[in-house]
């Protein structure tokens, strides 16, 4: 495939694609005949977001979305330009009706730490208030939700007989580096006042936890610490950084503590509670390996754990697409244990 970019009156000095794909060399557009060229082998993912790194002729630095490409997926950082490869599709569910739904405010706090978590509540309306359901915690909830459709899903699924009437608690990121970065503080908040306040609201007959990127670091965390508050969990495209395979993450402020609890993990020889684990990972992104030597890691140490490889990167589209099966398996196999 070939990029273009056009330039008639010379202003620009450079130009590059930025992208997630691992790549980290020939990236540079070629200048010819007023335009900047460049072209990408078909890389091995089905979908591809990017951005145009534009450098003026007096070293001014910035990126842009294509302006050659319509397409584009919203992201917590602002718009990418999409390119939907042959053999892309959308998950059918997103086509069907969702069902009637309501949102509630969420403001949970405990007195020992400064940790507000907000957040709100969704909840189809078939469920009456105060009924025991199904309840997942999803970190970057709202987020999850309007770059995902979580929601949607969840709404769709429910709607079609597939999942069973649920709740969810779309939880507000916060200080979200600091919190989801193996916090003993946050992991103590959401497992003891965020739970008491949800069973409050809504009491939970299991609890999923489910998170993405760092979020999914802090859920398994959380559980980790705390490990009656989930009966199965989510993660997707976890953080699970180490120093050997993930060295080019240690400016991060968070990289201690996260390595540090990635390390205890493996460290471990039993113990726990070792719950049912649906994972998904892009094929092509970096946390491809962490996220395979962590269920490698959660395997021995007695989980079942189901992983999934998604021909995607690191952006909620890719974890929207990998939600079905992954999740709907997971509550299906939670709940019925459950009931059983």
């Amino acid at each position: 495939m070939t990029f273009a970019l056009s330039d008639p009156t010379g202003r620009l000095g450079a130009v590059r694609l930025d992208q997630e794909l691992g790549l980290r060399a020939g990236l540079d557009f070629t200048l010819r005949a007023g335009v900047w060229t460049f072209r990408l082998p078909r890389p091995p993912v089905d979908r591809m977001e990017y951005l145009l790194e534009i450098t003026d002729r007096k070293g001014r630095r910035a990126t842009i979305t294509d302006p050659a490409n319509p397409l584009r997926a919203g992201g917590a950082f602002g718009d990418k330009s999409v390119v939907q490869f042959p053999g892309y599709r959308e998950p059918a569910w997103l086509a069907l009706a969702g069902v009637a739904d309501s949102l509630t405010p969420l403001s949970m706090r405990t007195r020992a730490s400064d940790i507000t978590i907000s957040g709100v509540l969704w909840s189809p309306d078939q469920l009456a208030p105060g009924e025991p359901a199904p309840m997942l915690l999803v970190h970057d909830g709202p987020e999850y939700a309007q770059l995902g459709s979580f929601t949607h899903y969840l709404g769709a699924l429910i709607g079609e007989g597939t999942l069973p009437a649920l709740r969810a608690a779309l939880l507000a990121p916060g200080d979200r580096n600091a919190w989801y970065s193996a916090n003993p503080a946050y992991a103590t908040s959401l497992s003891t006042a965020g739970v008491a306040e949800l069973d409050r609201l809504a009491p939970a007959t299991v609890r999923i936890g489910v998170g993405v990127s760092l979020g999914a670091l802090a859920i398994l965390h959380a559980h980790c610490s705390y490990p009656s508050t989930f009966d199965g969990l989510l993660l997707q495209s976890g953080s699970f950084f180490t120093p050997g395979l993930d060295a080019q993450e240690s400016g991060f402020s968070g990289y201690g503590p996260v390595t540090a609890f990635v390390a205890e993990v493996g460290r471990a020889r039993g113990g726990g509670r070792p719950v049912p684990i649906a994972m998904t990972c892009g094929g092509a992104e970096e946390n491809l390996a962490n996220n395979q030597e962590m269920a490698e890691t959660l395997t021995r140490l007695g989980y079942p754990v189901d992983f999934h490889e998604v021909r995607d990167t690191h952006n909620f589209t890719g974890w929207r697409d990998g939600l079905h099966p992954a999740l709907t398996d997971l509550l299906t196999a939670v709940v019925g244990a459950r009931a059983a």
